[in-house]
Order: C-alpha cells, then sequence, then structure tokens
C-alpha cells in the first residue's frame, strides 16, 4: 500500500526498486531517516495508530432502547393516562419501559467493554534504524522512510517495501486469509499484482515466521493496507436484524388496530348517546389493550437469558438480537483458516519407497500415531520413515512448545509439523547443526549439516521437483538403491496426488559425506538418497464436518470464502462435506456479472483467493436475493463483511481486533460447531419469542372482545384500565417470559430456514389466536353477564369477570408451549419456569381478590368458592379442545 498525499497517484511500492523507493522516500537506505526528518514527518503524517472503529458510545447506546415503534406507542399511552389522570397507570406503563431499556443497555454495554480488552493488535514498541543506529521506538512513532529491521517472530508495524531479505517467509493469514507462510524478497513485482501476490512488501499486522530482513516503511496507520480495509468497515452501516423489522411491522399493524378500534368505540358509543368524556375513556382503554404493553420488556428479558445460554455454548453476543437473527440465517458465510480448520499445518502422509504411510493426529499437540492401511506402524520397525522424520528434524528452524496447556509453534509452519510428527515418533534432536545452506526463492530447498562419528551427514529438504533431480538412491525399508525411472515415475505420481488433495509436499533427502568434502552447495546437493515425501495440511477441526452436516440438515447452504489457493480450498470443502467440485478465484468474481455470480452462489459454493471487496460483493449479493447471511471470519480481511452481513461471527482466539470490533457474535473457542449450536439457540428463540407473543395477542383479543361485546350490548366498562394494565404488565408478562423458557422442541434442527418474509404471526397463528381470543373474550362476557343478573352483583361480575379472565389466560399459556405437536406428560413438566410462573401469578390474583390493599387499587370484592368453581369449568375446555385439534393435525402429518 502506497503513501497517499491529496489526490497524486499512489505510487506502486511493490513495483519499483529499493533504490527507486529510497529516492522517492528521500532517505538514507542503509542509515535510515534523521531524528529530525522523523519528528517533521510525524507531524505531517500523524501517528500510525488506526483510527478507532466508530463505536457507539453509551448515552446513544441507553438511546437505542427506546426507539422502537412499540416503545415509543406505549410512551404515548403513558402521557395519554398521565393527562386524563390516571398517574398510577403511568407511572406502572413508566416503570416498565425503564425496566426494558436498563436490560437492553446493561446486556449490551457489557458486551462492548468485554470486546474492548481485544481492541490492540499490534505490539506498541518495534526496533528502527536512525542516522546509523539501532534503537527501539513505539510503534505509534514510526513515519514513512524510517528503515525497519525485521526477523522471526516480529509482529510487522508498518506497511515496508523490503529493501534486503533472507529467506524471508510472513504469515499473512489475518490479513489475506492465505494458510500458508509467503516467500518475501526484495526484487519488485508486477504493479497489477493483488496483496497477496506483492512479495516485496511486508504487511502491518502480519507476523515473520523464518528469515530477516531490511525495509522502508511506505505507509502508516489509515493509509496501510490493514488501515485501508479497517476504513472499508468503518463506512458500513448496520444492518436491521430481521427480528426488529418484525417487531417493527408488528407495532405499527397494532398501533393501527389500537386507533382504530378506538374510533370505532367513540363512534358507537356517541351514537347511542353515551357522554363524550366516558367513551373517550373507553376508547383510550381499548387502545392500550390492543397494545401488550409488556412485550417490550418479555422480548428483551428472553433475548438477554438466551445471551446466557449461548455463553455457556462458547458464544459472546454483542448484540440481544444477534442470536435470534443467526437462527434465521439461510446463508452461512465462513472463513476457511481458522474458521473450518486448525491454522495448525499437520503432517497427514508420508511418501516411501515401501509404501505411504497415514499420520494421525491434529495440529501441534503431538498426540498421534502412523498407520498403514489401518494397522499401527511402528517407527522402529521401518528405517526409512525413521530417517525421514529425522531429517525433518535436523532440517528445521521452527520450535513447538507447550504454552499453559496448549501447543504453541514459533517459526514456520510446516517446519513445525515436521517437528510434530518427529515427536509423535519419539525422536528428538540432538545437538546442532555444523552448518546450514538456507532456503530461497531460487533454490527452493534448504539444507544442513549433522556431524557424526564417520563424518558429516547432509539433511535435505524442498520442493519435490528439485529434490528429485539431485537424487541418485533411494531408501527402500532397510535397503538403499539407485534411483531408476520407474522410481522416479512412482515420486512424482505421489507427490502430484499430493497436491491435487490440497496438500503441501516436501520432498526429504540425506547424504553421507566424507570430512574433506567441499561446503558449498553445488558439491554437497548432489547424489542424494530420496527418503520421502511428506504431505502436509491445514486440516480441518474434527468437528466441523458434523456441523456443516447439521446446517445441511437444517437447510442452511455453507459458502466457504477463503483468501487461500484454490486446490487447498477445494481439499478442505471436501473433507467437511461441502457439496462442490470448483473453486471461483477472486479474479473469476470480478470478471462474473451478478446474475452469472448470483448463479454460482446458490447452494454450497468455494471461493478462493478472495479479497475483501469481493467478499462484500457475494453478502450483499445474497441479501439482496433475500438471504439472511451470516459471515464468520477472523481476519482483517474478513471484516468489513462481517459488518455488512446480517451476522456477524468472529473467532474470539485467533480472531483480529478488527474483526472482533465489526462481528455481532465473538466464538470464544474459534469452533463452527459453536456457530451451528447458536443457530440452534437462536431459533430456539425466535420460536419461543412467536410463541408469547402469540400467547399475549389472543389475551389481549380476549380483552377486546370482553369489553367492545359489552359495550356493544349496553353494558358498562366490563374491565377497567388499572385492570387492564395489570394483566399486561403483571400476570400476562411474567407468564410470556417463564413461556421464554421453553425447550427447542425435537425437530427444530430439521426445519428449513424460515421465510425472510414470514411475519411473527403466520396466517394460521393468527387464526388460532384470534379462535383462543374469542372464547376468552366471550366466557369473559358470559361470567360478567350471568354474575350481574344476580342480586347487588355489578362489582361482584365485574371481579368475577376480572379474575376470570385472567384463569382463562393462564390456562392459554399451556396452548402455546408447542407450536407444531401436542404437549406430552413428559414435555409438560420440561419447562419448571412456566409451571412457578402459573402458580405464582394465580396465586397474585387470589391476592388481589383478597388482600384489602389490592382489592382497592384494582376495584375487587371477595368471591365464595363456587365463584372459582364457576370459573374453572369456563376455562377446562380451553385446555382440551386445543389439544384435541392438535393430535388430530398431528395425525394427519403422519406424526405420533
Amino acid at each position: 500500500m502506497a503513501e497517499r498525499s491529496g489526490s497524486a497517484p499512489v505510487p506502486p511500492w511493490h513495483a519499483l526498486g529499493a533504490a527507486v523507493v529510497s529516492e522517492r522516500l528521500r532517505t538514507d537506505p542503509a542509515r535510515g531517516l534523521g531524528e529530525d526528518q522523523a519528528r517533521r514527518r510525524l507531524i505531517e503524517t500523524g501517528p500510525n495508530e488506526l483510527r478507532e472503529i466508530r463505536r457507539t458510545r453509551w448515552p446513544a447506546l441507553l438511546a437505542r432502547q427506546f426507539t422502537s415503534v412499540f416503545i415509543l406507542i406505549l410512551f404515548g399511552a403513558a402521557a395519554l393516562s398521565a393527562l386524563l389522570g390516571e398517574v398510577v397507570d403511568a407511572l406502572a406503563i413508566g416503570a416498565i419501559l425503564l425496566l426494558n431499556g436498563l436490560l437492553g443497555f446493561v446486556q449490551e454495554w457489557r458486551a462492548e467493554r468485554a470486546v474492548a480488552a481485544l481492541r490492540r493488535m499490534v505490539d506498541p514498541e518495534c526496533f528502527v534504524i536512525r542516522d546509523g543506529a539501532r534503537r527501539r521506538v513505539e510503534v505509534a512513532t514510526l513515519v514513512p522512510g524510517d528503515l525497519v529491521p525485521l526477523e522471526v517472530g516480529d509482529r510487522v508495524p508498518a506497511d515496508i517495501r523490503l529493501s534486503e531479505t533472507a529467506d524471508l517467509r510472513a504469515d499473512e493469514s489475518a490479513l489475506t486469509g492465505e494458510s500458508l507462510s509467503v516467500h518475501k524478497r526484495a526484487s519488485p513485482v508486477d504493479g497489477a499484482a493483488p496483496p497477496a501476490e506483492r512479495a516485496s512488501m511486508a504487511w502491518k499486522g502480519t507476523t515473520i515466521t523464518q528469515g530477516c530482513a531490511l525495509g522502508l516503511v511506505v505507509s502508516t496507520g489509515m493509509r496501510t493496507e490493514f488501515g485501508r480495509i479497517a476504513e472499508l468497515t468503518q463506512g458500513l452501516t448496520p444492518t436491521t436484524t430481521p427480528l426488529g423489522r418484525k417487531l417493527g411491522a408488528l407495532a405499527r399493524q397494532l398501533g393501527v388496530a389500537s386507533l382504530a378500534i378506538a374510533f370505532l368505540v367513540m363512534a358507537v358509543g356517541l351514537a347511542t348517546g353515551r357522554a363524550a368524556l366516558e367513551m373517550f375513556l373507553t376508547a383510550v382503554s381499548l387502545a392500550v389493550a390492543v397494545v401488550p404493553e409488556g412485550l417490550p420488556a418479555v422480548v428483551t428479558i428472553t433475548l438477554a437469558l438466551g445471551i446466557r445460554r449461548l455463553a455457556q455454548r462458547r458464544a459472546l453476543v454483542r448484540r440481544l438480537a444477534a442470536a435470534e437473527t443467526l437462527g434465521a440465517a439461510t446463508v452461512v458465510c465462513t472463513d476457511k483458516t481458522g474458521t473450518l480448520t486448525e491454522n495448525e499445518m499437520t503432517v497427514r502422509r508420508v511418501w516411501l519407497a515401501s509404501g505411504a504411510v497415514e499420520v494421525t493426529g491434529s495440529g501441534y499437540d503431538p498426540e498421534g500415531r502412523f498407520e498403514r492401511h489401518d494397522d499401527e506402524v511402528r517407527v522402529g520397525d521401518r528405517p526409512d520413515l525413521r530417517a525421514a522424520l529425522v531429517t525433518g528434524l535436523w532440517c528445521n528452524r521452527a520450535r513447538v512448545e507447550e504454552e499453559e496447556g496448549a501447543w504453541r509453534a514459533t517459526g514456520e509452519p510446516t517446519e513445525a509439523a515436521l517437528i510434530v510428527a518427529a515427536t509423535k515418533a519419539g525422536l528428538a534432536r540432538t545437538g546442532e547443526p555444523a552448518a546450514e545452506i538456507a532456503f530461497t526463492a531460487e533454490r527452493r530447498r534448504m539444507t544442513v549439516l549433522e556431524r557424526t562419528d564417520a563424518g558429516v551427514r547432509a539433511h535435505v529438504k524442498g520442493a519435490p521437483e528439485v529434490i528429485l533431480a539431485r537424487c541418485a538412491k533411494v531408501l527402500d525399508g532397510e535397503r538403499t538403491r539407485a534411483l531408476g525411472e520407474e522410481e522416479r515415475r512412482r515420486a512424482v505420481a505421489a507427490y502430484e496426488a499430493l497436491a491435487g488433495e490440497g496438500l503441501r509436499t516436501l520432498a526429504l533427502a540425506r547424504r553421507d559425506l566424507p570430512p574433506d568434502t567441499p561446503t558449498d552447495a553445488d558439491a554437497i546437493e548432489r547424489e542424494l538418497v530420496l527418503l520421502g515425501i511428506a504431505g502436509i495440511l491445514d486440516p480441518p477441526r474434527p468437528e466441523v464436518p458434523g456441523a456443516v452436516a447439521q446446517a445441511h440438515a437444517a437447510g442452511i447452504s455453507v459458502i466457504m470464502i477463503t483468501g487461500d489457493a484454490p486446490p487447498t480450498a477445494l481439499a478442505i470443502a471436501r473433507r467437511v462435506g461441502l457439496e462442490t467440485d470448483r473453486a471461483i478465484t477472486g479474479t473469476e468474481v470480478d470478471a462474473l456479472g451478478d446474475d452469472e455470480l448470483a448463479g454460482a452462489l446458490e447452494g454450497d459454493s468455494v471461493f478462493a483467493r478472495a479479497m475483501p471487496e469481493q467478499k462484500l460483493r457475494i453478502v450483499d449479493l445474497l441479501q439482496r436475493a433475500g438471504h439472511i447471511v451470516a459471515m464468520t471470519g477472523d481476519g482483517v480481511n474478513d471484516a468489513p463483511a462481517l459488518k455488512k452481513a446480517d451476522i456477524g461471527i468472529a473467532m474470539g482466539m485467533r480472531g483480529t481486533a478488527v474483526a472482533k470490533e465489526a462481528s455481532d457474535i465473538i466464538v470464544t473457542d474459534d469452533n463452527f460447531a459453536s456457530i451451528v449450536g447458536a443457530v440452534e439457540e437462536g431459533r430456539r428463540q425466535f420460536d419461543n419469542i412467536r410463541k408469547f407473543v402469540s400467547y399475549l395477542l389472543s389475551s389481549n383479543a380476549g380483552e377486546i372482545t370482553a369489553i367492545l361485546s359489552n359495550l356493544l350490548i349496553g353494558g358498562p366498562l366490563i374491565l377497567l384500565p388499572v385492570q387492564i394494565l395489570w394483566m399486561n404488565l403483571v400476570t400476562d408478562s411474567v407468564t410470556a417470559l417463564a413461556l421464554g423458557a421453553e425447550p427447542a422442541e425435537a425437530d427444530l434442527m430439521r426445519r428449513p430456514p424460515r421465510d425472510p418474509e414470514d411475519r411473527i404471526v403466520d396466517r394460521r397463528g393468527l387464526l388460532a389466536l384470534v379462535a383462543l381470543g374469542l372464547y376468552i373474550g366471550l366466557a369473559t362476557l358470559w361470567l360478567y353477564q350471568h354474575y350481574r343478573a344476580r342480586p347487588g352483583g355489578a362489582l361482584v361480575a365485574q371481579t368475577v369477570a376480572f379474575t376470570g379472565i385472567i384463569v382463562l389466560e393462564k390456562v392459554n399459556v399451556f396452548n402455546f408451549r408447542s407450536l407444531h405437536a401436542p404437549v406430552t406428560v413428559r414435555g409438560f413438566f420440561a419447562n419448571r419456569w412456566l409451571l412457578l410462573a402459573w402458580v405464582a401469578m394465580i396465586g397474585l390474583q387470589v391476592a388481589a381478590v383478597y388482600v384489602p390493599l389490592l382489592q382497592t387499587a384494582l376495584h375487587t370484592v371477595p368471591l365464595a368458592a363456587r365463584d372459582w368453581l364457576h370459573i374453572a369449568a369456563v376455562a377446562l375446555p380451553l385446555l382440551v379442545v386445543p389439544e384435541i385439534v392438535k393430535r388430530v393435525l398431528a395425525r394427519r402429518r403422519g406424526h405420533p
């Protein structure tokens, strides 16, 4: 990435020679900048820091909790109640709104604070050469033109044009998605090369895994490739969640319905000669009855409890609706490196002249064994295998160590894989190399000399085609024999087959030398003995194939989008169960029109060498096709797509700070299976939201039916406003909240994803809640009229109607425990919170009838035992009839 200045064209630093670069940057290629120069440039360019990705401050986060249509309608209801003198009602609504807002704020603020600790990605200090002296400075003070030395283990502090390199390799997976470390050189490359192929550049935020180098800083801060992607991420607006859209639509519909009912009641009342003030109060009461006041709080609390469940499943949720959105996903776009795979290179197979050997185990953990045809191979019985593993140990600069219970590698990942393979055989290197001939891009091989009792042994590893050309013999079991043409063809076929499976191949060879052999490469690296060819792979996580199969069973497409090479991407795709036979490259994506690319996105797909802009385009096309898109990733290159997607999922262990900032969910164990678990939890949450929304609306439909029916036949207000609020804010809300804890139904992950256009209450659900609401309302009306006809029965009738509708609503809740099948006896007791809430709310209504303080507040009188029996008799059909209907429908569908 080149330095930018106003509207001037960006110089292609990677395409220029090192001398031209130093001239353009006005710096000494040997001594670096002077301190005065560096200070002046720091003032001009600003610190070498990324601007913090725009975050929501706490006041805005708090205000966001009070902006939904539901909340605004309830604010209006509270204001109306206060204007009409119903201060208690207004305070009750206000308290619920405040509680709801605080719950949402606390959860989201805690998630933001949890992520805040993960923000820094680069080391605070680095080495630089200024005035010819090497010194340690803060990374933030680097400026274009600084001369920076790089060594194994260093985090690259800025975008650097390399001027000198010695066997340099860098891990760029965080930036480009490439799982293999990349060879670097000082010579220029093609100006049109993408960042992943600019070998003359070292990118900010990447890590040096091998060799050393000198280079000139060409870009700092937001001008780096890292900063460019971060800026791309900042420019994206978070997508509204499907749940937010559905609840907003429901709130608008209820708002219109409440106004229509209010006007209807006003018109009916005035037409029948009622007083205008009385009818206005009645209309407001009915309008309040239409809107389930407790719904926002119940949704918020249910999502918050779901977040706790997800935390137990190793997923940190940053926004309340995130898990529910993931449950609606129709497509999961996943990165490969570190998400589907271990991001730890592993030797999977060793080809030997005497027969190939499989290696079990995964990653850098040295647990595993050697097998042939599923039978264990003892390394002590296979001299050729042992020799190959020993050469891999000697021809090596990496280290593998156990730290805090986890195995970590330092250096080149493929070399670490050779160490782990040898450790599985119980081998360890003894002594230090006598000399080394380093790997270079031109030589494509590395040689290490070991002193032995008989003289010197040369251990050589490198590209198979290079090593084979220098071999004269082959080790076959215990016997060394000439490497004939037939054996050469077998070896070529072997490494081509390994490469075709997406494995990286390294040939291993050795040669015993007389003590007087010259120590130059040409004298040593000839007439070698071929020992074997190692096939190395970044293996899939063991649980990923099962997770992919579960996603397929749930009707979710899985699309792999990686910066890795096509053969590697395709090999991993096949291993994890993605049904595709082609990997589309980023270059091909650019060449495809939107319609062609949209066609390629149908079903499982694999995209290789993908750039951030191409990932964004893929996500955008999927969303335009109506998909709910989940995007997983851990690198800087994944961040824009993570933010653009409906749900962004970052990896917690390997994920970069930028990726975590852009995400909605962070999977703390980097486990793809945890994502599928989160999908299941999201589906459960939506199922339960649908259940308690339908329950609350059926209850409100019952209230409206009772009140409106009695008015139409000329009766008084059957339920008072304070009684309506008692039902909606207290008894119904607590029961609905307990309904939100309902366990997942058995077929949850065997259903296809719900249609993104589906409403929370579908047509079938609407018919059910209307039928149940009508029964609740008419049964309440019957109770009221039955008791009102008795002597002195007006107050008793109202108390019976008030108590009766609450009991009916509590019985009604059992109809919504399952939307697809009748509840079994075992299932009836599965949700203890609902049973406890049911008992508690019935007990609370008993208190409302008999406790003097509540009698005064709610305008009730004591009831006799026979009154409770009447209520129970009216409520019983509401439980029995729907269960019979469910069983009949289940049999028709062929379910037991």
